[in-house]
């Protein structure tokens, strides 16, 4: 097995999470990207070993499963290694009023926007604080400082996604890890479509900005939430 540090990136298949995965694949990373099973996520496994990642493996569940989440974690624990880098990406977004608002669509985002982070964390923490190095980057929103027409569970489950990354923070002082958020805006992604608002920035935009917080930032950034208006 190669010495090289493990990167751990959800939602690896398309947009950030797989400009992400590429980039930390040129930075000579092995990656455990972790997600539904698909012809995409497959194809950036593929995409990840020509640009330069040790290995790459694809880590199947579904997010928004907490137990799913946990069992990933363990898996990549016990067959991958300790990884140096979490980046907690893969996300939703529906858009409803909240009379149109079913209680389904309330629990996809709450359980994959905050409760997949939560339960990944939790399952690979342990193993992350026994070694006294690694870091944790979530992606939020600019949707987790303000509120939103028709998003009342996506901007609830970002805003509380930077209360839990804070609160981790503070557990982590001392530890050798550390976490953050960036919160960017408008991104040219699927997400982004039918949202009514214009793109202004790019995936590989917001990948440099976590793959920066992941790898080259001072601790001293530790609880920090980094946002990004684009241009």
């Amino acid at each position: 097995m190669s010495n090289a540090a493990l990167a751990v990136v959800t939602g690896a298949s398309r947009g950030v999470g797989r400009a992400t995965a590429l980039g930390l694949a040129a930075r000579g990373l092995r990656l455990a990207l972790v997600g539904r099973p698909s012809a995409e996520l497959d194809s950036a496994r593929a995409e990840c070993l020509a640009a330069g990642a040790p290995s790459a493996v694809t880590v199947e569940a579904d997010l928004t499963s907490l137990e799913q989440a946990r069992a990933a974690g363990e898996t990549i624990l016990a067959e991958v290694g300790v990884p140096e880098l979490v980046v907690h990406n893969a996300g939703v977004a529906r858009r409803a009023a909240l009379e149109e608002l079913s209680l389904e669509l309330w629990r996809e985002q709450i359980d994959l926007n905050l409760g997949a982070p939560y339960a990944l964390t939790r399952a690979l923490l342990p193993a992350m604080r026994q070694r006294g190095s690694g870091r944790f980057v979530f992606v939020g929103s600019i949707s987790s400082t303000l509120g939103t027409p028709r998003q009342s569970a996506y901007c609830a489950s970002k805003w509380g996604l930077v209360g839990f990354m804070k609160s981790l923070a503070e557990e982590l002082h001392d530890s050798g890890l550390a976490t953050c958020a960036v919160l960017p805006g408008s991104i040219d992604t699927r997400m982004l479509e039918g949202s009514g608002f214009a793109p202004r920035m790019s995936p590989e935009e917001v990948a440099k900005t976590l793959i920066f917080y992941g790898l080259d930032a001072p601790l001293a950034c530790n609880g920090a939430a980094i946002e990004m208006f684009g241009v």
